[in-house]
Formats: C-alpha cells, sequence, structure tokens
C-alpha cells in the first residue's frame, strides 16, 4: 500500500519500489544455478586413435604435401622429383605395377591448408588407389 504522505493541506502518494521479493527471486535462481552446475556433464569427444600394425608393409608409396601445395613422391622411403597433381594418379598406378594392396600414405606439416590433403586424397581414390591413409606423428617415445 503506498504511503502518504501530509504537507499541508494536500495529500501525495510516494511511489516506491518493494526490493524484497526481486532479492528473495534472485537468492533461489543463485541457489538453483549453484546446486545444478556440477550435475552438468561436459561433452567427452573420442578422439580416433592410431592402432600399430604387426609388420610394416615391405612396399610404400609415400605421398608429401609441402607448405607450398606443391607434391613430391617418395617409395620405400626413397625420395624422388616434385610431381605435379594431375599426374599423380598415373605415377602412383605405375609404381603400385598392378598390385592394388600397395599402400599410399600422405603427409603433409601442419601448416598445410587441409584442402590440399583432401584433394591429393580424392585424386587417388577418384583413380581407384584403393589403400589411401594419413600419415600421423606418433606421440609416445
Amino acid at each position: 500500500m503506498p504511503a502518504v504522505a501530509a504537507r499541508g493541506s494536500r495529500r501525495r502518494t510516494i511511489a516506491e519500489i518493494n526490493m524484497v521479493p526481486f532479492i528473495d527471486v534472485m537468492l533461489v535462481l543463485l541457489i538453483i544455478f549453484m546446486v545444478t552446475a556440477p550435475l552438468i556433464t561436459t561433452g567427452v569427444i573420442d578422439l580416433p586413435t592410431v592402432g600399430k600394425a604387426k609388420k610394416a608393409p615391405e612396399h610404400v608409396i609415400e605421398v608429401v604435401v609441402v607448405n607450398d601445395e606443391a607434391l613430391k613422391m617418395k617409395v620405400d622411403g626413397k625420395d624422388e622429383q616434385p610431381i605435379a597433381l594431375r599426374n599423380l594418379a598415373a605415377r602412383v598406378k605405375q609404381v603400385q605395377a598392378g598390385n592394388a594392396e600397395t599402400p599410399v600414405v600422405i603427409s603433409a606439416d601442419k601448416a598445410v591448408k587441409y584442402e590440399s590433403v583432401v584433394k591429393v586424397m580424392d585424386t587417388l581414390q577418384r583413380a581407384g588407389v584403393q589403400r589411401v591413409g594419413l600419415s600421423v606423428k606418433s606421440s609416445g617415445g
């Protein structure tokens, strides 16, 4: 109920905001948030892990994507000349010599655009190369 102030012969109402219910509601909300915050579980993302092969393949073709998006191809760890993307599929098929089980590994520096790696992978898969993988850095010593 608004208070009435008497000043002389005029009566004037004094408008006040009652803050007590507002404070009560805020305290109840604070308590609710404090109780429920520890119950909220954060999403856990399971990243893929790298398995360990029992035996390394004897014949491996490695395609290295360099920083400037140029490609180099290594056969069994030996360096070869740089190669263009349009010639990559034919050269890989030539080195495989009809053996489709020969794995092709794509490796790139972390500064290389992801798009470049995907282009190489797409080119190889469109050419029918079956075993295409990505090189990973081992985290253990």
